[in-house]
C-alpha cells in the first residue's frame, strides 16, 4: 500500500514526453497526475466520462456494481467466486490493494500481470491526452484501465467495487445491470455528508432505472429507498424481499415468490455481517439468472472456496494473529463480535494505525476493556494520524490497557511479535495500510 517509487521511462523521440515502461513507472505517473497522488480524492464523473467516451468503452456483458460502507470487498468476492465456478470468465475490480496493485484487477480470480496493466494504462493515457490532457485521479485512471483489461480479455461478467460513495464515484460511469449496496454507516463524511441520510443518498446513486437494486442494510435510510423509487429501480430490501435463516451448520437463502435455496454451508468469512453480504450476492445472482445461469453447485462452492486477505483473517500458529482492515465504528463492532467468538487468550495485543479523517474515537470505543496492550503506530501518509493522537484517544476514553507509541505499523507489529506469548492474541486493524505493513513484515521474516 506504500506509494511506488521511481519512474523508469522508455526512450521517446526528442520533444515528446516519454511513456512509462514498467508498472512501477506507470503508477508513479498516475500519482503525478493529481497533487495528492494515491490519496487524491476529487468526486465527479465529468472527467472520467470524457476519457471513457474517447475509449469507446461500453461493456458488452452484464455489470454488477457493489457499494456500501462496509462489506463491499467480501460481496464482490462471493460474486466473483460463484460466477467463476459456474464457468464464466469474470472480471473483478476492487480497491484498495494490500501488497501489489495487480490485486485490484482480476480475471478468473487471478490478478492480471504487469504487461496487461501497462498496455491498458497506455490506452487510457492516449485517450486522456486526446481529450485535452484531463487530470484524472489515481482511482479514475485505474478504473478506466481495469475496463480496458476486461475488454481485452473478453470477460463475460464484470464486478465493480465502488471506491467512495457511489453517485460521483468513477465506477458509476458504467451502467449496472444490477447494483448492490451492502451497508450504510458514517464514514468519509467530509465527502458524503454527516448523516446516514446523506450517505444513503450518495450510495443509492449506483442504482439504475428498471434494473435490480439490492440493499443489504437491515435499516436503510429513507433517502436510499426514496431515490430508488424515484428513478424506477427494482428495489430489493433485505428482510422484505430477500434474506436468510439457519444455524451454525447451514443456512437457507430466500427471495420473492417463495424462492428458497437451502443446504448452504456458512460463508468462509466469519461474522453475522457476512450472512447479509452473502445473501446480497445470492440476491444479485438470482436476479441475473436469465442472463447468467448459475448452478447450485457453483453457489455452494463459491460461498466457501475462497479467501479474502485482511477480512478477519486468522493466521495459524502461536501467538494467533488476526488481520482486519476494519477502519470505522461499524466495521470494528463486527471485529469485536468475531474476537468474542474465538475463545480464551491470556492477552490481546492491538496493533493500530489509522487515517486522521476517520472516526477514530468511535472506532476504538468498541474495544474498551478488551485490549491489554495497545501498540499504536504513526501512519506516514498525507491523511495519516499520529500514534500520539491515537494514544490520547485511548487514554481520554479510558479504554484500558497499556499504551506504547511507535513510528510505523511495521515497527508496531514487530514489537507485538516480540512481546506476545504463545497464549496471547495479536489483532492488527485500523487501515489497509496497517494490515499491509504487517503482511510485509511477515513476508520478510521480521
Amino acid at each position: 500500500m506504500t506509494a511506488e517509487e521511481g519512474r523508469e521511462q522508455s526512450a521517446a523521440p526528442t520533444g515528446e514526453a516519454p511513456e512509462p515502461s514498467t508498472l512501477t513507472a506507470w503508477l508513479a505517473h498516475l500519482e503525478g497526475l493529481h497533487p495528492r497522488g494515491q490519496a487524491g480524492i476529487e468526486l465527479g464523473l465529468e472527467r472520467v466520462l470524457r476519457v471513457k467516451e474517447a475509449l469507446a468503452q461500453e461493456p458488452a456483458c452484464p455489470v454488477i456494481t457493489v457499494g456500501g460502507t462496509n462489506g463491499k470487498g467480501s460481496t464482490c468476492a462471493y460474486l466473483e467466486a460463484v460466477y467463476s465456478f459456474a464457468g464464466y470468465r469474470v472480471g473483478c475490480y476492487t480497491s484498495p490493494h494490500l501488497l501489489v496493485y495487480n490485486e485490484r484487477v482480476r480475471v478468473d480470480r487471478l490478478p492480471v500481470d504487469d504487461r496487461a496493466l501497462c498496455e491498458a494504462f497506455a490506452r487510457v493515457e492516449a485517450a486522456r491526452l486526446a481529450s485535452g490532457g484531463i487530470a484524472l485521479t489515481y482511482f479514475e485512471f485505474g478504473t478506466l484501465a481495469a475496463l480496458e483489461v476486461f475488454r481485452a480479455r473478453e470477460v463475460e461478467v464484470i464486478i465493480l467495487e465502488v471506491g467512495l460513495g457511489g453517485r460521483l464515484d468513477a465506477v458509476n460511469c458504467y451502467d449496472a445491470s444490477c447494483a448492490v449496496v451492502t451497508s450504510i454507516a458514517l464514514d468519509h463524511t467530509d465527502w458524503l455528508g454527516p448523516t446516514r441520510t446523506t450517505i444513503g443518498f450518495e450510495k443509492a446513486g449506483i442504482y439504475r432505472a428498471g434494473k435490480p437494486a439490492i440493499c443489504a442494510d437491515p435499516d436503510p435510510p429513507p433517502s436510499l429507498i426514496e431515490h430508488a423509487l424515484a428513478i424506477g429501480a427494482d428495489l430489493h430490501l433485505i428482510g422484505r424481499d430477500f434474506g436468510y435463516f439457519g444455524d451454525r451448520q447451514q443456512w437457507t437463502f430466500w427471495g420473492r415468490h417463495g424462492l428458497r435455496r437451502g443446504g448452504l454451508a456458512n460463508p468462509a468469512l466469519r461474522g453475522a455481517c457476512q450472512m447479509r453480504n452473502a445473501s446480497a450476492a445470492l440476491a444479485a445472482i438470482e436476479l441475473l439468472r436469465s442472463q447468467l445461469p448459475v448452478s447450485m453447485q457453483a453457489v455452494r462452492r463459491g460461498l466457501v472456496d475462497f479467501q479474502l486477505p485482511g477480512r478477519f483473517q486468522v493466521l495459524p500458529g502461536r501467538p494467533v494473529v488476526v488481520l482486519d482492515v476494519a477502519h470505522n465504528p461499524q466495521a470494528v463492532v463486527g471485529l469485536v463480535d468475531n474476537l468474542g467468538d474465538m475463545g480464551f487468550f491470556a492477552r490481546t495485543i492491538a496493533v493500530v494505525g489509522m487515517l486522521a479523517d476517520k472516526d477514530i474515537a468511535g472506532s476504538l470505543a468498541p474495544l474498551a476493556g478488551r485490549v491489554d496492550l495497545w501498540l499504536l503506530a504513526d501512519l506516514d501518509l498525507p491523511r495519516g494520524a499520529s500514534a500520539a493522537f491515537l494514544a490520547d484517544v485511548v487514554t481520554a476514553a479510558t479504554l484500558g490497557g497499556h499504551v506504547e507509541c511507535l513510528a510505523s505499523p511495521s515497527l508496531a507489529f514487530q514489537r507485538s511479535v516480540k512481546l506476545a506469548g504463545e497464549n496471547d492474541r495479536i489483532v492488527v486493524f485500523g487501515s489497509f495500510y496497517t494490515v499491509a505493513a504487517a503482511m510485509h513484515s511477515m513476508q520478510n521474516g521480521r
